[in-house]
């Protein structure tokens, strides 16, 4: 299932945590309210981490991983990378980058298969994306944005991107990934998805903002709503109906 949370005033709650099948960092608050959600609904399945990058929060747009690594920038200190990896499963592979565009999540969108990348990332940091994550890398736009990370989010069942990329670009996107997408938004109208949405195969967390609507379609494409085994080609069907039945009626509110 959707948990809406937000970070202090902010709904953007991608930009201040990170979520993968293999653990959870979150960007350290005034207040524990925020890191207890997650721990709360994640703990028992996998870790929480409180964590900082070069000293700031936001270790949602700065870090990119699944659950056989995690990669951070050039700017990220030895004490924080010493941190991360003794909080993190043996098996997490913990890896600095040194890339010109540092925010890795904003220009790079993966699952624990596949990997979109930003047109302009170095050849260096590709390699090291394919070997640290298992993944295979693409270099892709979405939605005519480059910032693949902000603008689509996708997990081994199912993904989002950003609502104005073509049926052709989706089709494409989706053939390459090989799990449903759908166009989609979050907060309430907002198209910086890896901002406002994290995912993982069981569960998921959006802004406060985030409107039913969107969360039903967010449940459905992501497979949350429980039906998480076994989704043959009609259950498959029927989602993509309902989903495209939501969106009818999201839309619909906001011309109204």
């Amino acid at each position: 299932m959707a948990t809406r949370v937000a970070f202090e005033n902010s709904n953007e709650i991608g930009v201040f945590a990170a979520l993968t099948n293999g653990y959870c960092l979150t960007g350290i608050n005034r207040s524990e309210n925020f890191y207890s959600v997650f721990e709360a609904e994640l703990s028992s399945h996998i870790p929480v981490i409180h964590a900082t990058i070069a000293g700031c929060r936001f270790v949602g747009r700065t870090t990119v991983g699944n659950r056989r690594g995690l990669l951070v920038p050039s700017t990220c200190t030895d004490q924080e990378l010493a941190h991360l990896r003794n909080s993190l499963p043996d098996s997490v592979v913990v890896q600095r980058v040194e890339e010109r565009l540092s925010a890795l999540g904003n220009i790079v969108a993966c699952n624990d298969h596949v990997a979109l990348v930003h047109p302009d990332v170095d050849r260096e940091t590709e390699d090291v994306i394919s070997d640290v994550l298992g993944v295979e890398v693409f270099r892709q736009i979405v939605g005519g944005q480059a910032l693949v990370g902000s603008y689509c989010k996708f997990s081994n069942h199912g993904g989002m991107v950003h609502p104005r990329t073509t049926v052709e670009d989706i089709e494409e996107l989706s053939s390459l990934l090989q799990v449903p997408l759908v166009a989609g938004t979050v907060n309430r109208g907002s198209d910086v998805l890896g901002g406002g949405l994290i995912v993982n195969d069981w569960s998921s967390f959006v802004g406060l903002d985030t409107t039913s609507t969107e969360i039903s379609v967010i449940e459905n494409i992501f497979r949350l709503s429980g039906a998480t085994g076994g989704a043959g080609g009609q259950q498959g069907q029927g989602q993509q109906s309902n989903i495209v039945t939501n969106m009818r009626s999201s839309l619909i509110d906001q011309l109204s």
